[in-house]
């Protein structure tokens, strides 16, 4: 008979509402006092307790100028704008605000900008450059407007920014990604803008930041969105939310903690259009179009206490009566887009993870190859210093700051092989023991102190199936491959790696590595060669494998391997073989560079794959 202190067993902890990742994330949405005039397209500012919205479009066409001010509970009219108006901008408070540009009726684009003082509307100095849908922060006497559309020649989605002094507008540096209806606000210098429109696409991801002289490409958010909302007091703490993805209006608010975008409390209402303002703690949705006009006003609130996510932990919710898990589903990944590398180039090879990773040499051209390094912080690439030789094909691993490379070409047209490997600190590049087989697209993984390559081309351009390892100062020979291969996928550590994909042909074969075998497993899903090359801390049970080509197109194919099998996941964006990869789990990966036949062209495209923690019901009692 068992004893209770034989039960083994863990203790569970009763919540009274999920985890989250912050007092924003724990976050809700609550219903507010509704405008006086239900109406889309119209903008404020201020913040949830005092704040103003003015302007906007009536059902059917044309633009208001009608002025409401929220007390906190109820909306009041006040004095009208001197322009009616819909897809301004807007700054300031309840007592000092300033609405910018947008558009008039009949439509035309405006440059006016006027200046409200907590009683009337004034003229003041007009945009340099007439348009709606420019997007911004900061007060009536000092803020910054980007983007926006305006019909010159064909219409134009604008990258243009302008400061405001209070007096006079300013041309300063323009976006990285033109666009309008996107979700701004922080102040003059530290403002972010993310989602809108472009020529091309009516809702886009993309997100930029504003630092007073320059804007910076930053993580793009989870849900493309255009005519969306946002609020926020700085480029490090904003929310987005509502907006459209054709067809659809969006609940969807993120939150932005200035370097990522996390999913937290939904809208009751999606919609698009609206008056969004405030600070990520306590912003404000007002009006916008949900299948027609609104007058609804939402409140977010941040919690007043959370209890942290973190992942694998267990617990009860006693609200809604369930046993949670918190986890991250593989199938939940996204693909965003990152900063640019600044020099195009396939044929690389990366070392690192998604926010502290390099691209190592490769070939720029047709006819030559590079020694550029560069480094990559998460958000940006800068130039580092270059490797010994000029290199491609080269087996890479480690981590930023204790990495390696080891073989390739030194000459774009193969007739010049390394045999060196050489090790990188995070700054200086140096010699260590050569390999023992002298080959080039020999891939694999491991820390700079126990690494293996396998695979590959010799020096008579034939495949083999050589496996070495590393001991951090000398190569030594081990057990071949199964099936003798180059230009595959190797990734992994010295005991538990995995070697997938590659030819000569088009091959889909997949071996494991436990230190001492290769042992053959479940294929890829899709044969490919070519493929995205990279170390990082990854263990062979558990990769991303990306792009690459199969002999006729280039892939956009993405498939995580789980231990036992391979699954599809979502695409890349971009279709380059020949590309650089970071990973440190299925979870989190970045891809970069690679090349496109068609037209010839290098990359220097970059995308981050991203999987993030969810909390899942086990059982509900």
């Amino acid at each position: 008979m068992s004893t209770y202190k034989e039960i083994k067993g863990f203790k569970v902890q009763t919540l009274a509402s999920d985890t989250a990742a912050s007092l924003v994330g724990a976050g809700s949405w609550a219903s507010g006092g509704s405008l006086n005039t239900a109406r889309n397209a119209l903008a404020g500012a201020g913040t949830q307790s005092a704040n103003f919205a003015a302007g906007g479009a009536p059902p059917n066409s044309g633009s208001k100028n009608e002025m409401e001010i929220y007390n906190g509970s109820s909306w009041t009219e006040v004095n009208n704008l001197n322009t009616a108006r819909r897809q301004a901008g807007a700054a300031g408070t309840t007592t000092a605000g300033l609405f910018v540009g947008g558009r008039s009726s009949p439509p035309a684009v405006l440059a006016n900008v006027e200046s409200w003082d907590g009683t009337n509307w004034t003229e003041v100095g007009d945009l340099n450059q007439a348009r709606d849908g420019a997007r911004g922060g900061g007060t009536n006497t000092s803020c910054v407007f980007a983007g926006g559309y305006y019909p010159a020649g064909p219409n134009t989605y604008t990258d243009e920014t302008e400061t405001w002094n209070g007096s006079s507008w300013t041309e300063v540096g323009d976006m990285n990604n033109g666009r309008a209806f996107g979700a701004g606000s922080g102040t003059i210098t530290s403002a972010i803008l993310s989602g809108g429109s472009t020529a091309a696409d009516a809702s886009i991801g993309k997100a930029e930041t504003w630092n007073g002289s320059a804007w910076t490409e930053v993580s793009d958010l989870n849900t493309h969105r255009g005519e969306s909302m946002g609020a926020g007091a700085s480029n490090t703490d904003a929310l987005a939310f509502g907006g459209f993805d054709s067809p659809n209006n969006l609940t969807q608010t993120e939150h932005w903690n200035g370097s990522s975008w996390t999913e937290v409390s939904d809208l009751a209402n999606g919609r698009r259009s609206s008056q969004g303002t405030g600070t990520a703690p306590a912003a404000i949705c007002a009006g916008g179009f949900d299948g027609s006009d609104s007058a609804a006003t939402e409140e977010f609130t941040a919690a007043s206490t959370f209890t942290k996510i973190n992942l694998g932990q267990v617990y009860y919710n006693s609200g809604s009566n369930a046993f949670k898990v918190t986890e991250q589903p593989i199938p939940g990944g996204s693909w965003s887009s990152g900063g640019s590398l600044n020099d195009g180039r396939s044929s690389l090879t990366g070392i690192g993870i998604q926010t502290a990773v390099v691209a190592v040499s490769g070939q720029d051209s047709t006819t030559s190859l590079i020694a550029s390094v560069e480094e990559y912080n998460g958000s940006v690439w800068a130039e580092v210093n270059n490797t010994p030789v000029t290199l491609k094909y080269h087996g890479a691993g480690g981590i930023l700051t204790a990495g390696w490379i080891a073989g390739g070409l030194t000459t774009y047209n193969g007739t010049a092989f390394n045999a060196e490997t050489f090790e990188y600190d995070g700054t200086n590049w140096t010699d260590s023991g050569n390999i023992n087989t002298n080959r080039y697209t020999a891939y694999g993984g491991g820390p700079q102190t126990a690494a293996f390559i396998a695979g590959g081309n010799n020096t008579s351009f034939a495949a083999v199936g050589n496996t070495e390892l590393y001991n951090g100062s000398a190569w030594s020979e081990t057990t071949d491959l199964n099936t003798v291969r180059n230009n595959a996928f190797g990734n992994g550590t010295q005991t538990d790696g995995i070697y997938a994909g590659g030819s000569p042909g088009n091959k889909a074969d997949t071996e494991l590595w436990n230190g001492t075998t290769w042992t053959e497993v479940n294929n890829l899903n899709t044969a490919r060669y070519s493929i995205g090359v990279g170390g990082g801390t990854a263990p062979g049970s558990s990769v991303l494998i990306a792009g690459g080509t199969d002999g006729t197109n280039n892939l956009a194919v993405v498939e995580s391997w789980n231990g036992t099998s391979w699954t599809e996941q979502a695409n890349l964006a971009a279709t380059n073989s020949s590309n650089g990869l970071g990973i440190s789990s299925a979870a989190s990966a970045i891809n970069f560079g690679g090349f496109a036949p068609t037209p010839s062209s290098f990359a220097t495209v970059t995308e981050e794959w991203t999987v993030p923690e969810v909390n899942k019901t086990i059982t509900v009692s």
